[in-house]
């Protein structure tokens, strides 16, 4: 369960509803008593309770007593998030208690959170969106969310599923264009789309403000051009385009792009003005390499960056600082995730020498074997060729150094000495051991892990200590082992 305070007097609490059963966040007393003497509680100490519950338990929980059947229509919140495999089940549930809570709720109250998650059929969405249109013109919302699953799972669908599936969706946005006008934020997923229906879709969509695609496409040929004034969050995973092309998202500031198909041009930015935070996701199985300079030509804004890379090839190219720098100079954190463990790490100091504000460097190194997708793509990788600084380098404002699978070995001690040597007024090195899986372990049972090189005993930290902090020309930061 997750908390999100909105107003000080009621804290919001979303929580997944698939049973019948009483949430256990309801005090034991209250549990235990009957229906006239839960009633008999204040209505905004119960409307508290109810919207900490979610609106499925929360409309169960009003049967108890004729005093308490009005509640739900006076919710501030409504949602309705099921797990897949009650979502499958009750479809239906999903829109009938939609309907009937909107159509009889009190228009002065405002809805501060909507979040509907309801299958792809066209019945229910059309009951729900019909519902969910009404009210927008009526009452005052503040959020409003759809997150749409497709009647099939993405593991067994077909490209013609796909192409159907986003038929049935431009259908629907076209037959509720009231629901989507107010909407704020909308997933999709498993979806194929014809290159024009994204566009006319986020024309429908004038309030959005996050808008996430997982496992979408339009054709490996294809390129999907995004413009829209609200935007701000945009997450796109696992979906089959040539490019991506961002024509103009001024207000966006939050992008995340996974598993890209094309290694040429797979991301273009054109008008970002606001862009502070980019995640980028690849496992890298062709081999070619990205140019930061060219990916963030139009986005110097960004300050916040995640780079993964799949515990498979690097595919992001080590480049001059003198040509990064102007890109960079905002830049404060950044994160490098699932390295392969055999990869010497010291290609990442490019980053440092060309963005002189960052302070916070995470480094995740991992062989993370069950999110690769073949044995022999792992096998060919290559280490990253990458000309290095010389000594006299000086980085003022880093402060933080994270690894996570520190080993004791050269390639990481000299890269922490090299760090700390160049990093003037660093604070602290956090070491730790390499992440668990259990996933992993259930998947290859047999196959062969490296031993652990990461110190155990304080006698064996002391010596790490020691080789990081040889050749410091500086007061020695905190160097803390994690395990």
């Amino acid at each position: 369960m997750k908390f999100n305070r909105g107003r000080r007097h009621r804290p919001n609490l979303k929580t997944e509803v698939g049973s019948g059963d009483m949430p256990s966040i309801l005090p034991g007393n209250i549990q235990a008593c009957n229906g006239d003497r839960l009633s008999e509680l204040p209505v905004d100490v119960l409307l508290n309770i109810l919207e900490r519950v979610g609106t499925l338990d929360a409309v169960r929980t009003c049967i108890l007593s004729k005093q308490m059947q009005m509640l739900p229509n006076m919710l501030s919140q409504i949602v309705i998030d099921l797990s897949p495999r009650d979502l499958f089940q009750k479809s239906h549930v999903v829109a009938d208690v939609t309907n009937k809570i909107l159509s009889r709720r009190c228009p002065h109250i405002t809805i501060r959170m909507l979040k509907l998650k309801f299958v792809l059929s066209p019945s229910c969405c059309l009951s729900i969106g019909k519902s969910v249109g009404l009210a927008m013109t009526t009452q005052k919302f503040d959020a409003a969310e759809f997150q749409i699953m497709t009647p099939k799972d993405f593991h067994v669908s077909t490209d013609a599923h796909r192409v159907l599936f986003a038929k049935q969706f431009n259908t629907f946005v076209r037959d509720c264009p009231d629901a989507f006008a107010g909407l704020t934020r909308l997933h999709v997923q498993n979806m194929n789309f014809g290159e024009s229906d994204i566009p006319n879709i986020l024309s429908y969509c004038k309030r959005l403000e996050s808008l996430s695609f997982f496992m979408c496409g339009a054709g490996s040929s294809s390129v999907l051009y995004l413009e829209h004034a609200q935007l701000v969050e945009l997450v796109i995973s696992y979906c089959r385009f040539k490019t991506v092309e961002v024509k103009s998202l001024p207000k966006l500031q939050r992008m995340t792009f996974g598993d890209w198909t094309c290694d040429e041009n797979p991301l273009v930015l054109n008008f970002v003005p606001q862009l502070s935070k980019l995640s980028l996701a690849n496992p890298n199985f062709s081999g070619k390499t990205l140019n930061l300079s060219k990916l963030l030509a139009n986005a110097p804004t960004v300050n916040d960056l995640f780079l993964e890379f799949r515990s498979e090839k690097i595919w992001v190219q080590p480049e001059c600082p003198k040509v990064l720098a102007p890109l960079l100079a905002k830049l404060r954190f950044v994160n490098l995730d699932h390295l392969r463990e055999e990869c010497d790490i010291s290609w990442t100091m490019f980053l440092l020498e060309a963005a002189p504000s960052v302070e916070d460097l995470c480094i995740t190194v991992w062989d993370h074997k069950c999110r690769r997708k073949s044995h022999e793509s792992y096998s060919k990788k290559t280490d990253v060729k990458w000309k290095p600084s010389g000594p006299d380098f000086k980085h003022k404002n880093l402060a933080r150094l994270t690894i996570y699978g520190f080993q004791s070995d050269d390639n990481f001690t000299g890269y922490v000495r090299r760090v700390i040597q160049a990093a003037v007024n660093i604070r602290k090195v956090s070491l730790h051991d390499r992440k668990v899986c259990e996933l992993c372990s259930e998947k290859f049972p047999h196959a062969e892990a490296r031993p652990s090189g990461y110190p155990r005993t304080s006698e064996e930290m002391d010596l790490s200590r020691k080789k990081m902090a040889a050749a410091s020309a500086t007061t020695c930061p905190d160097i803390h082992f994690c395990s």
